[in-house]
Parts: structure tokens; C-alpha cells; sequence
């Protein structure tokens, strides 16, 4: 399983992994910082032995006879006894560099050393690591050889072994600290997601249908944004589920009257014994199928039409083009019920992005209507622009017009002003306005100039050059 995954199925582990990845990161800087201190307490261990045995062995010098002598006592050396193995070297020289005692070779401090400030260095001997410690001591008499230099060095067995144990012993305290707050880092998150499990039971245990909202008061502060989205939800959910029961009622309701037309016109022309009557019933059955299949037509483009019913599209659709195509499609029709129907285009192409079958859709719509409710001998003017961001499309005719009153409720689906003549299910405008909502536009009806006949306008946001 990945990390990405488990973070995903789990918020427990994630979160968990969250609060302990910070303590780790502590925990690790303070072993980092541990291990420092353990070293820096281990050298002072070791430089406090070395200079305790420097002045054990200066201390010693005296003048015998004329002669500076050294004599080494056994309890500087054995101080370094520890169990460890260490090796202890010395040297002794005068201020001309005369060897006194101890070893020639053994390395000298890089900077003189005194007696108040002894010199403490690392290096090597014998092909092994030493820390080493210089001092002076004067000796009485000894008048030009005076002050000798004592040196003395010891290997780092001690040294490393104590470090080891303070570094180790402070790792130890470390990882039990850190065991110790993952456990409580559990113990909390488990109460800490209580109230979120609460909240998931709660969900489960609604019945299907059940959309009352939660109450928002009975959470913790931090989950009421939670809560209040969930409500949020819900009321859309029903509000939808409203939508779609009064769809489906309207639509039976729609389809059930020219249904049973058809059948009573089939079932005429089938009894009709006059040859006359049974054509004028088959041209009315003919009527009646085409405005049905219009009726079909238009509820399967409004359910298209709804939001989540269709994959998004983007495509970039020259407004103009497409208004041209529709008004071609309905030439003949303007010019059989004698309609001057018009275009007014810019130069340049007016583009916006959507879905380009829907939009298409829209124009068929509004110049379908257009047409449909002009008279004979009148008017639909179709035009296109863009302003800013903006492309406008405006669609008007000389009909019979839409009262301000009616403006609004004419874009509800299946609703038709009292006085309408003629055909039509009053889903023309209803697909417009879904279609625009989907294409982040709207749609809104205009006074007429001259007040005769209405105006549709539409505006969508233009697509990028």
C-alpha cells in the first residue's frame, strides 16, 4: 500500500502520523544535542583526569645535587585505571627542551602552554588517538631549565566508553519518551474522533429518505462547518429530488394528453367509413405525432440540460456562426409564414466556450420561438456582439410580447402565459435558462423597442483569444 493511500483510507494513521513525525523530529535533535552534551561531558572527564595527572607528576620536580629530578608517582598513572585498557604516556623536558622523563616522541601542544592556562590538544602516538594536556611547573633552583614542561596523554578507551553510555542511556530515555507520547497521541485521537464517529453513525443510521438537516448546536465548534455542508447538501438533494418529482408529474402530465389525442384520432380514422374524413383525421394524427416527438425531444434536451447529466465540455463556439446555421435551418419556414428575418454580425467571430451542442440547442430554441409567435408579415432580429469579457446575444420579435409581470415565471418548465395561442409545452425558455446556468451565463427578457414584441437577451463569458 502507498503512503498516498494509506493517508487516504485512513485519517486516524494520518493524523497520527502527523502529531508524531513533529515529536520525532524533536526527539531526534535532542539525541542529536545529547550526544554533544555527552561528548563535551566526557571531555571534561577525561581533560580534568589529564591535567590532575600533570600536576601529580610537576608537583615531584625538585632539584637533587644540581639536577632537576622527576619522579613519577604511581597514582598519576593509575588514575587512568578504569577497566578500559587505557595506556598513559608522559614527557618532561626542561625550558631548553632537555628530556627529563617520559617519552621523546610524544607529540607537543601546538601553542605554548603555562601553568595557569594549560594546553590541551588531541593527537597521535603510536598509531593511536590520544587527547593530551601541557603545563609548566617553575622548580626552585633550577634557574635557566626552569620551567619544565610536563606533558602527559592517555588513549580515548575511557573517553569513548563513557560517551557511549551517556549517548546511549540518553537515546533510551529518548525512545520511551517518544513510545510514551504516541501511546497518549493515541489514547486522544481515539477520544478526539469520537464526536466525528458519532457524526458518521448518525449518517448511517438515516433512513433512505430521511434529509432532515442535523443539528448543528450538538457538535463540537470544529465540526459544525461539517455539519452545516451536510445540511447544505441535503436541502439541495431534496430540492433536486423536488425538481425531478414535479419533472417526471409535468411530463406525464404533458404527454398524456397528446397520447390519448393520438389514440382517439387512430381509432376515428380506423372507424371513418368516408375517405374524406378518414385523410382529415390521418393529417390530424400526423399533427399531433409531430408535436409530440417536438414534446420528447425537448424533455430529453432539458434533462441533458440539467447540471451532472453530461460530462463538461469546453469547446470554443463562434456565436455568430452558429446563429447563422440555426436562422439558414429556419429559412423556409420565415419565408412560407412571410417573416423578415435578419442577422446583425461584427467583424470579427464571437467566441465563447461551452458545450457547443447545447448551445446550438439554446439558439433553436429561442429562434424556434421567436418564430412560432410572430404573426404573419412581422419581424425576428437576431444579433451578436462582444463587449469586454462578455458576448451578447440578443433575439427579437414582433409578436404578441410577454407582460413585465410574466417575465419571470415564463422561464419556469411547462408554465404558458393564459393567452397563448398556438402550439408549444412551454419548455422552450426553461432549456435557455438551463443551458446558460450550465455555461456560467444568463438569460433575461428585455423591454422591446417601440414596446411591441419581446427581446430575449443572452450573455455568456467570452473565451480567451
Amino acid at each position: 500500500m502507498s503512503w498516498s493511500a494509506m493517508k487516504i483510507e485512513s485519517l486516524r494513521i494520518y493524523l497520527l502520523c502527523w502529531l508524531l513525525l513533529p515529536l520525532a523530529c524533536i526527539a531526534g535533535l535532542n539525541v542529536w544535542s545529547t550526544h554533544q552534551s555527552s561528548r563535551r561531558i566526557a571531555d571534561t572527564v577525561t581533560d580534568r583526569t589529564l591535567i590532575a595527572s600533570a600536576r601529580s607528576i610537576a608537583e615531584q620536580a625538585s632539584m637533587a645535587q644540581g639536577v632537576i629530578d622527576i619522579s613519577v608517582p604511581p597514582a598519576a598513572l593509575e588514575m587512568f585505571n578504569t577497566g578500559h585498557g587505557d595506556s598513559v604516556y608522559y614527557r618532561v623536558e626542561s625550558r631548553q627542551g632537555r628530556l627529563l622523563a617520559g617519552y621523546p616522541d610524544l607529540p607537543l601542544p601546538p601553542l605554548p602552554a603555562a601553568a595557569a592556562h594549560p594546553a590541551f590538544y588531541s593527537g597521535a602516538y603510536r598509531d593511536r588517538p590520544l587527547r593530551l594536556v601541557a603545563m609548566t611547573q617553575p622548580v626552585v633552583g633550577a634557574g635557566a631549565a626552569s620551567p619544565i614542561l610536563v606533558v602527559v596523554g592517555a588513549t580515548l578507551n575511557s573517553h569513548d566508553e563513557m560517551l557511549q553510555e551517556l549517548w546511549i542511556g540518553a537515546v533510551g530515555q529518548q525512545l520511551t519518551l517518544l513510545l510514551g507520547a504516541a501511546l497518549l497521541v493515541v489514547i486522544g485521537l481515539n477520544r478526539g474522533l469520537a464526536p466525528l464517529l458519532r457524526l458518521r453513525n448518525a449518517v448511517l443510521k438515516r433512513g433512505r429518505d430521511d434529509l432532515a438537516p442535523f443539528a448543528v448546536n450538538a457538535v463540537q465548534r470544529e465540526l459544525r462547518p461539517l455539519v452545516e455542508a451536510l445540511n447544505l447538501y441535503m436541502q439541495r438533494v431534496q430540492q433536486q429530488m423536488a425538481a425531478q418529482r414535479r419533472f417526471v408529474s409535468n411530463a406525464a402530465h404533458q404527454l398524456k394528453t397528446p397520447l390519448t389525442l393520438l389514440n382517439t384520432q387512430a381509432t376515428f380514422a380506423l372507424r371513418a367509413a368516408d375517405e374524406v374524413e378518414r385523410q382529415d383525421s390521418l393529417r390530424a394524427l400526423l399533427s399531433n405525432t409531430r408535436q409530440t416527438a417536438r414534446l420528447a425531444n425537448q424533455l430529453l434536451t432539458l434533462a441533458r440540460a440539467e447540471p451532472g447529466s453530461r460530462r463538461p465540455r469546453h469547446d470554443v463556439i463562434d456565436l455568430q456562426a452558429a446563429a447563422r446555421q440555426v436562422l439558414e435551418q429556419y429559412a423556409d419556414a420565415a419565408i412560407e409564414k412571410q417573416l423578415d428575418l435578419s442577422l446583425t454580425e461584427t467583424k470579427e467571430p464571437v467566441r465563447v466556450r461551452g458545450d457547443g451542442t447545447m448551445i446550438r440547442e439554446m439558439l433553436v430554441n429561442l429562434i424556434d420561438n421567436a418564430l412560432r409567435y410572430t404573426p404573419p408579415g412581422g419581424a425576428v432580429a437576431v444579433s451578436v456582439e462582444r463587449r469586454d469579457q462578455i458576448c451578447i446575444l440578443r433575439i427579437g420579435d414582433t409578436g404578441p410580447g410577454i407582460p413585465p409581470a410574466e417575465r419571470e415565471r415564463v422561464f419556469e418548465r411547462f408554465y404558458r402565459l393564459p393567452e397563448a395561442a398556438g402550439e408549444g409545452s412551454g419548455l422552450g425558455l426553461a432549456i435557455v435558462r438551463e443551458i446558460c446556468m450550465t455555461a456560467g451565463g444568463a438569460v433575461r427578457l428585455l423591454d422591446p423597442p417601440g414596446g411591441r414584441g419581446t427581446l430575449v437577451e443572452v450573455t455568456l463569458p467570452a473565451a480567451a483569444a
